[in-house]
């Protein structure tokens, strides 16, 4: 067995403990350096030749920092990257391929961004040999025989023109100024301007300033700037992140597009949908977030998201999940009695600026989760804050009755320096003692690790768990949240999914929840609010209908069609213009139907 031991430094507080690691490890005690306190790194520093794997250390730290994982001996050989020691593995790479939309699927900390910043020429690949990196002759001679060995020539001669668009999008303005349109200008190399703004809906931005961009405005002028390059390989990080359906499915279009000129393209994607769409094939990423990550060999798109659905890879006889992942195959309304209304809201009006919400009336029922969907701009934030009390109507009133409601906002933004533990210890002190709690949020969640540090230190996608997991824990009546899934990978958004659903139907309380995923969306809600209008200037808030029913409705708008899986039963988008979506318009069943679930 091959020892990883990995030490998070976040966690790792040398000065504050008594150095338990060293002081109780059983090798240690014999005379051995197994681990030893290093001076210039200021940490513990673990010898995995000589560790046994006993775990011994990772109980015995106060913080939690260490982690041991044993690993089959061949899987070694295999070694493509690693940053320094004690510190994330990665095993295998996918395989770009040319003419095609390479999908990556995995969870956050499996090693998908660092792939892509191999692949993209970032990082050289050091075959976890950090303190003596081979040369490309090395590497070469490593990855022979193998699909990858052409690419890294092709990358080692610098025969191939790379463009990435990050992960993280916010640091694009400190380094940048100037309106969208000057930028993009710029940058034309390929002479598609028109063709791309027209695509990605940029017309609307052509004259702000890149500082006053919004999250979902940065991120489509990100994906324009990338597709304007003329490159050879064209990489996206999370994409769809604060698109609405509309532009997710645009942004699809786009980078298919790009595929077709024979480039090699690359998309980390979490919305299932989205990556069903966009690829052709698909590599899965599993392992221990932080510790290691291995890479499946390359799937057919339909095959290979099944397979990350079930947890288990056929073809490496290997079950990376106990559990596999469950779709309703056919969601019925519920019939929901009248003594069963939470909270009934009539007609109401909203301006803001030269933005005007239209609400119809409609209410929500005990054990109820209401999905809202539409475009972006028209009013899904301002209807969940109106009815959340932290804004007021300006016509008519809601929530008359004083309901008691916990909110989680579009946009998290840590404010304190208190740990995870201190807030929840003041909205309720015994709720970390609560088995219940533990089991449907802080267990699916993974809050525990995240307890003791500080919120301003959490990451993205560390962050937007904490923020629903401190939202669910409030007894309530109410809970509004707005676009929880962002910045989580596809195990966080289920679970995120699952959580709400067993909240609402345990405690009898009712949940609104704003969504962009439709398969999170299929998960989660009983019923849909639809919005239309025109983005930025007028939306209309439909009252909740069945989920089925909501779905059509909302799909004919954006002018695609869904079936369902004919293995797991998870919604997938039709090609345009395939027999099937064809023929799911002509019968006007947008959403999916019972024959509707095979390949198109």
């Amino acid at each position: 067995m091959v020892r990883v031991v990995v030490l998070d430094t976040d966690f790792c507080k040398p000065g504050n403990c008594g150095r338990e690691c060293i002081r109780f490890c059983p090798i240690v005690r014999t005379g051995a350096e197994a681990i030893k306190y290093d001076t210039s790194m200021d940490r513990p520093l673990v010898a995995e030749n000589l560790c046994t794997g006993c775990g011994i250390c990772v109980k015995k730290c106060p913080y939690g920092a260490l982690k041991v994982v044993n690993l089959p001996d061949e899987l070694e050989e295999l070694s493509v990257h690693r940053y320094g020691p004690n510190t994330f593995k990665l095993y295998r790479l996918p395989v770009p391929r040319e003419g095609m939309v390479v999908g990556l699927l995995g969870p956050n900390g499996a090693g998908k961004s660092t792939s892509l910043k191999i692949l993209g020429g970032e990082i050289k690949p050091n075959l976890g040999l950090y303190d003596a990196p081979p040369d490309w002759k090395s590497l070469l001679r490593f990855f022979r025989g193998s699909e990858l060995h052409e690419y890294f020539k092709k990358l080692s001669e610098k025969r191939l023109r790379v463009v990435t668009k990050p992960q993280y999008i916010d640091e694009a303005p400190k380094r940048i100024t100037g309106t969208a349109g000057e930028i993009l200008s710029k940058i034309d190399e390929r002479g598609v301007l028109d063709e791309v703004a027209s695509t990605l809906s940029l017309k609307t931005i052509w004259k702000k300033d890149i500082h006053s961009l919004s999250g979902g405005e940065l991120q489509r002028m990100a994906i324009a700037a990338v597709a304007l390059r003329d490159a050879d390989v064209y990489i996206f990080d999370e994409p769809s992140s604060y698109l609405d359906v509309y532009q997710r499915m645009r942004m699809a279009a786009l980078v298919q597009q790009l595929a077709k000129a024979s480039k090699y393209v690359l998309v980390a994607e979490h919305d299932l949908a989205v990556l069903d769409y966009i690829s052709n094939q698909v590599c899965l990423f599993y392992g221990k977030a932080g510790v290691y990550g291995i890479v499946s060999k390359p799937h057919g798109v339909r095959v290979g998201i099944n397979i990350y659905i079930n947890g288990y890879i056929p073809d490496e006889n290997v079950r990376f999940r106990p559990y596999p992942i469950r779709f309703h195959l056919s969601p019925a309304p519920s019939e929901w009695r009248s003594e069963d209304v939470l909270l009934r809201w009539a007609d109401f009006k909203k301006v803001l600026g030269d933005f005007t919400l239209d609400a119809k009336s409609g209410d929500i029922h005990r054990g109820e989760v209401v999905g809202i969907v539409g475009a972006n701009g028209t009013g899904k934030t301002t209807f969940v804050k109106v009815i959340a009390g932290i804004i007021e109507p300006t016509v008519g009133s809601v929530n008359e009755n004083g309901i008691k409601v916990s909110y989680k906002p579009q946009y998290v933004v840590p404010n304190t320096d208190k740990t995870l533990r201190e807030i929840l210890a003041s909205i309720n002190p015994p709720l970390l003692n609560d088995p219940w709690l533990n089991e449907e949020i802080y267990g699916p969640l993974d809050i525990t690790p995240l307890l003791d540090r500080e919120t301003s230190s959490l990451s993205g996608g560390e962050l937007q768990r904490t923020a629903v997991a401190v939202c669910l824990s409030r007894d309530v009546g109410l809970y509004l949240l707005d676009e929880p899934t962002a910045h989580l990978d596809v195990e966080h958004r289920l679970a995120v999914s699952r959580s709400i659903r067993r909240v609402a139907e345990k405690r009898g309380s009712a949940a609104f929840v704003v969504e962009h995923d439709i398969v999170a969306n299929d998960l989660l809600a009983d019923s849909v609010m639809v919005f239309s209008g025109e983005p930025g200037r007028s939306g209309a808030a439909n009252p909740p209908v069945g989920l089925r029913k909501g779905m059509n409705q909302f799909l004919k708008g954006v002018g695609i069609t869904f079936r369902r899986d004919s293995d797991t039963g998870r919604p997938r988008v039709n090609k345009r213009d395939s027999w099937l979506d064809r023929y799911q318009k002509e019968i006007n069943e947008y959403y999916y139907t019972e024959a509707a679930t095979g390949e198109d």
